[in-house]
């Protein structure tokens, strides 16, 4: 999840791989997967790593009628203490939620849970934090409608919240970017603008990488110093070794096939 700071990482809540997985959408990075058990010999070493890194994981059942539901990221946006519900942007995707909500909702004590009404839609994926700094894609998964109510939220902790425009061949502003520690913002080149991201506070930088490595810009940065990728991105590693980072690799073939990412799969609270 990409709306959390690195000292939240302490739970993760992940969907298991359902049935019906090879009808799940797919126009950006795949063409479809078509492998189930792979799939799912993936997503088990992606709950393993995590666990290994000390992290509690919590698997909720698939939805055999949903093949996008192991995609959790986009069904719950959790902001210190507060879990934003929004109305996923695809229609076959919007009843993936209920479980999800549910399941957060009875496990963070004191949680605030804020709805999304109307035309409002978003898909947590369009989401990315650095520190109290948050980025938004206005994406063809999220509109202005749900950007607002996103902002509503931001303002009541007086957090700052930037819009990004995302390209047409990408989905998610996250299937782009991602912010391995809470000062850094890895994305490739040609996707985004180069002052896409604005001025950002002290100390914090956005480091570019080429654009044939897209998706290996999605990571999960983790305590210890330590941050997760996508095997088969030698310049996103390179780069995350060169600034100190031990990294944590993982077979996603059979999950990018379905356009899915790291962060796609959790939901860090």
């Amino acid at each position: 999840m990409a709306t959390v700071r690195l000292d939240q990482k302490a739970r993760a809540l992940v969907r298991s791989v359902p049935d019906s997985y090879t009808e799940a959408l797919a126009s950006y990075f795949g063409t479809g997967p078509t492998d189930v058990a792979l799939a799912r010999q993936q997503h088990e070493q992606y709950c393993a790593l995590l666990r290994k890194e000390g992290v509690e994981v919590t698997v909720l059942q698939a939805d055999h009628n949903h093949p996008d539901c192991m995609f959790v990221e986009d069904q719950a946006v959790v902001i210190d203490g507060h879990i934003l519900l929004p109305t996923p942007g695809h229609p076959s995707r919007v009843a993936e939620q209920p479980p999800i909500a549910n399941y957060l909702m009875e496990s963070i004590d004191g949680i605030q849970t804020c709805t999304m009404g109307g035309a409002a839609r978003m898909d947590g994926g369009d989401i990315i934090r650095l520190g109290n700094l948050f980025f938004v894609g206005r994406s063809s998964r999220t509109n202005d409608l749900g950007i607002a109510a996103l902002k509503s939220l931001l303002d009541f902790f007086d957090y700052e919240l930037r819009i990004i425009d995302i390209p047409g061949h990408a989905l998610h502003l996250t299937s782009i970017s991602s912010t391995p520690t809470d000062q850094l913002i890895i994305v490739p080149e040609d996707h985004l603008p180069k002052d896409a991201f604005g001025e950002l506070p002290e100390g914090c930088e956005v480091v570019w990488m080429p654009a044939e490595e897209a998706y290996g810009c999605n990571t999960i940065g983790l305590p210890g110093n330590k941050v997760m990728i996508a095997d088969g991105y030698p310049t996103v590693e390179a780069e995350l070794i060169n600034r100190g980072f031990e990294i944590i690799k993982i077979d996603m073939s059979e999950i990018r096939a379905a356009d899915g990412s790291l962060t796609c799969c959790s939901i860090f609270y």
